[in-house]
């Protein structure tokens, strides 16, 4: 499978700064995200918009289909969030409807509060992928471990995101594997299809964790993991600057509201 994520966080055009700075500018907007308003919240998630595409060079599908991924997430829970059930007419009700003795209706406090949401999530899902799209991995590790975060964690966090490629990649190949055999021409068929892609996952999951326990202990593994990386960084005045005011403002309008 291409790790394509991997792959552009190696290769985009802010990868020469400093991985100290990009994660101390996304926690910094990250922290004023989750204080502002909805409309600094959506001026935040263009903001790194900007950064993303325009500086970074990431191509805007992408981005676009992963932002796409935290707004189904979001319309997955707004039917909790605006319909309601009472057994009679509600006070913030926009629309309803009575069933027997039942009125279901939208409210309007849930409808806000759907909006606030959608708001937030854009915003802070933004600094995530910021920094997922312009730094690597192996660098984040280092900066967790350069603030003294627990090593335990550190070395939690680096398993975890190899294992979620191997996992990715094993279930393309069972899943191009049945699919070349027509395991899905029909619903019965998916569904068997389905069920034996995950058994299948299962145990080849496991198996290359028991070859990568091999492996580590045939290379002398002591129990610590280690990343380096030899690149220079070369900090840049412009985007310092462009960050810095940025932050500012947008921390002087959210304490200002």
């Amino acid at each position: 499978m291409h790790l394509w994520l991997d792959t552009l966080s190696h290769r985009n055009r802010l990868r020469q700064l400093p991985p100290q700075h990009k994660l101390l500018f996304a926690t910094i907007v990250l922290l004023i995200a989750l204080i502002a308003t909805p409309i600094i919240q959506i001026a935040i998630a263009i903001w790194l918009g900007i950064w993303i595409v325009i500086y970074a060079q990431i191509p805007y599908r992408i981005y676009l289909r992963l932002l796409s991924l935290a707004i189904g997430f979001w319309l997955i829970s707004i039917p909790a969030l605006i319909l309601g059930i009472a057994d009679r007419s509600a006070s913030d009700a926009v629309l309803g409807f009575s069933i027997g003795s039942t009125y279901f209706y939208l409210s309007q406090q849930g409808i806000l509060q759907a909006v606030v949401i959608l708001t937030r999530t854009l915003s802070t899902v933004s600094c995530l992928y910021f920094v997922l799209f312009t730094t690597p991995f192996t660098e984040i590790l280092q900066v967790l471990k350069q603030i003294r975060c627990p090593e335990v964690l550190t070395e939690l966090l680096m398993l975890m995101y190899r294992f979620i490629f191997i996992l990715l990649s094993t279930a393309r190949e069972l899943w191009i594997a049945q699919h070349s055999r027509n395991g899905y021409r029909s619903v019965g068929r998916w569904f068997y299809s389905l069920s034996l892609l995950i058994s299948q996952l299962f145990r080849k999951t496991m198996e290359n964790y028991q070859q990568f326990v091999l492996s580590t202990a045939a290379r002398g593994f002591n129990g610590e993991f280690r990343v380096y990386s030899p690149r220079t960084y070369r900090p840049s005045r412009r985007y310092a600057i462009e960050a810095s005011l940025g932050c500012l403002i947008l921390l002087l309008i959210s304490l200002c509201r």
